[in-house]
């Protein structure tokens, strides 16, 4: 008998792994991966383009009415990527300038419920894995997988650099750490779906994890929890 299929929320702190575990995951299940912080990524975006104040709520619920986001399979990447309007944004959306934003546009109350609608809506079939900051306590708090990521500060900065510095050459490691300790902030302490632990997350410290060895690990978490709604 065919296991049946369920929600994958991972959740956690910036530059932990968590959209490459996700994308593994969805690809080794047969899944479908939803980036959420690209969808708040090419928010932030569009709102820099069009010099949005985000203080006006008039200005926020124009510009959301405006924005319609998909994801479209990349055949030679083989990855999932977030189309702006039409526009294939993830190049974009990886610009530091967005980083430096997107928090504080993803803690806008109205932001969030214009995403979390369209995720909601996205997980209806199950069969998803989707990662981000709310998934497990917001988006999809009956998912039957919900993973909280972490890892060691110094070893996120490094791995946020490394990431970075390939089109960003002038970029410092004291840029990153501190562009990590402000949205490490600022997603902790939002009045609208703060980052938090789900009270049944499973945590992840991947500080000293291969990406194989976290990948076997949630796939026998996502067997187990399968195996108990068969």
């Amino acid at each position: 008998m065919k296991a049946p299929k369920i929600i994958v929320a991972i959740d956690g702190y910036s530059s932990c792994g968590k959209s490459t575990l996700a994308r593994q995951l969805a690809a080794k299940l047969g899944y479908n991966y939803i980036d959420s912080g690209a969808m708040y990524r090419a928010i932030t975006l569009y709102f820099l383009r069009n010099g949005v104040n985000i203080r006006d709520k008039e200005q926020v619920a124009e510009a959301l009415s405006n924005i319609h986001l998909t994801f479209v399979f990349n055949e030679h990447t083989g990855k999932s990527e977030i189309c702006l309007n039409e526009e294939n944004a993830e190049h974009q959306i990886r610009d530091m300038l967005v980083a430096e934003k997107v928090s504080e546009i993803a803690a806008i109350r109205e932001v969030r419920s214009f995403a979390v609608a369209q995720q909601k809506q996205m997980g209806k079939k199950k069969g998803i894995v989707m990662d981000g900051r709310d998934i497990g306590t917001v988006v999809f708090p009956d998912a039957e997988l919900k993973v909280f990521m972490t890892a060691e500060p110094d070893i996120r900065v490094m791995r946020r650099y490394d990431e970075l510095v390939a089109t960003n050459p002038s970029i410092t490691i004291d840029e990153v750490k501190h562009n990590l300790e402000l949205r490490d902030y600022i997603d902790s302490n939002r009045e609208e779906s703060p980052l938090r632990q789900a009270e049944d997350a499973i945590v992840l410290d991947n500080s000293v994890l291969t990406r194989e060895e976290q990948l076997h690990k949630v796939i026998d978490w996502v067997k187990e929890r399968a195996s108990v709604i068969a």
